[in-house]
């Protein structure tokens, strides 16, 4: 029962994102609080909803620091410079500006972080992408590829999780998988072409007058090369993970509005200028925590875990590594990576053990796609919420617009996985 009510509850809710008939707040909230009355988990809906709450609730503090500190970065004209520079060097092309997008986000997501991956990517290049009037879209659609991709390694959540459920180290499950890995950022270059070639259609090369950068003051200097170093040193420490991104966004934030906007008229403009933005993503964050904390905590998720594996036929474990491959990506949308890394996949490996198979190509198997390229396009990570937020774009678009390229990357990893042997059939 809590099976068949978890997969209704996701159906529904994909239903009503992509078709466009239910806001994606209306359906995170609503429709697992329906779902919850009607299962006879009503009088339990207060302390399921506060744990969801409470378990997103660092990242939706980080999300509105972060937000608000980027936005001051671009009042404060910080990526004025660069915009320029890579105006000029392509020339009012779309195409370049959208490979040159995919190759950012695969060195940005070396760190494995999602969020500070998007946070990154998206206050660069948006302002770019509006100079020369290309969709956000692909802006979203591109990096969520490349990060996808990206969160392979084996400081990344999908990886860890996999050795850690199995048991296992970075040999046996990550090692066999760089192949085909390779061939996945491979493929993310060719659809970041093929999608920039799209656009280059729709917008021609875009005849572009790029002015030459504002002189500044010296007290517009002195503020300008300020914020350039602090940005740097704020990357360097998201990226080697010194702290608590809640925290370090907190403490940045602040010292920056204190350096650009001394006054609390200045500040005030600030927050209203950008306050806009801040609750919109910060509402899904928390409406996000109220879904995964009915599915999880009503036991929806578990009991979706155990249904799947509970269908493999006795006769599939021969086949089961490739199976598990192609259906990582799109389970993306089903299962959050602890309920699936720690739920689903140890069940999945022991089946495929037992026909004689091995445990560490299941692991290889499910890092091709589940919450690695799937991830940024799920509902169930906070951090797809912080890529659609700060690019302006619906989820339902975002997920029509890239769902084929994303499983296209997993495909073709899978292919590889097969030939080289990182996965048998």
């Amino acid at each position: 029962m809590l099976a068949v009510s978890g997969f209704i509850t996701i159906a529904l809710f994909l239903a009503a994102v992509l078709s466009k008939r239910v806001s994606v707040l209306i359906a995170l909230t609503a429709l697992p609080v329906v779902v919850a009355l009607v299962t006879g988990f009503g009088g339990r809906l207060g302390p399921l909803i506060g744990d969801g709450l409470v378990k997103v609730a660092p990242v939706a503090i980080m999300i509105t620091f972060a937000v608000l500190y980027f936005s001051l970065m671009v009042d404060a004209r910080l990526f004025d410079p660069a915009v320029t520079r890579v105006l000029r060097w392509a020339k009012g092309d779309p195409l370049k500006i959208t490979v040159g997008t995919a190759v950012l986000t695969l060195l940005v997501a070396l760190d494995g972080d999602g969020a500070s991956t998007f946070l990154i990517t998206v206050s660069a290049l948006l302002p770019i992408y509006r100079k020369l009037g290309m969709r956000p879209l692909v802006l979203a659609g591109v990096v969520c590829l490349g990060a996808g991709v990206m969160n392979m390694v084996p400081w990344g959540g999908p990886t860890a999780r996999a050795m850690a459920a199995l048991k296992l180290g970075s040999s046996d499950v990550f090692v066999p998988a760089i192949p085909a890995m390779a061939a996945g950022i491979v493929w993310v270059l060719v659809a970041a072409y093929l999608i920039g070639r799209s656009e280059r259609k729709r917008l021609g090369v875009v005849e572009l007058e790029v002015a030459e950068p504002e002189s500044r003051t010296r007290i517009e200097s002195i503020r300008f090369w300020f914020n350039v170093v602090f940005t740097l040193a704020l990357v360097v420490v998201l990226l080697a993970q010194l702290a608590k991104l809640e925290v370090v966004f907190v403490v940045a934030f602040v010292v920056a509005v204190i350096v650009n906007r001394p006054k609390w008229s200045q500040q005030q403009e600030l927050f209203e200028r950008h306050g806009n933005n801040v609750v919109l993503v910060t509402t899904m964050i928390f409406a996000a925590g109220v879904f995964t904390g009915i599915l999880g905590g009503t036991g929806m998720i578990g009991a979706m875990a155990r249904s799947l594996a509970g269908v493999i036929p006795d006769g599939a474990g021969g086949i089961l590594p490739v199976v598990v491959a192609i259906t990582s990506m799109p389970l993306s949308l089903v299962f959050t990576p602890d309920a699936y890394y720690f739920g689903v996949l140890p069940v999945l490996a022991e089946t495929s053990a037992s026909f004689g198979g091995s445990a560490a190509e299941v692991g290889t198997a499910a890092i091709l796609g589940q919450m690695t390229t799937g991830f940024p396009l799920s509902p169930l990570t906070a951090s797809t919420f912080i890529l659609v937020g700060m690019s302006g774009v619906e989820l339902g678009a975002h997920q029509r617009f890239i769902f084929k390229w994303a499983f296209g990357t997993t495909i073709v990893m899978t292919v590889v996985a097969l030939a080289t042997g990182a996965i048998s059939f």
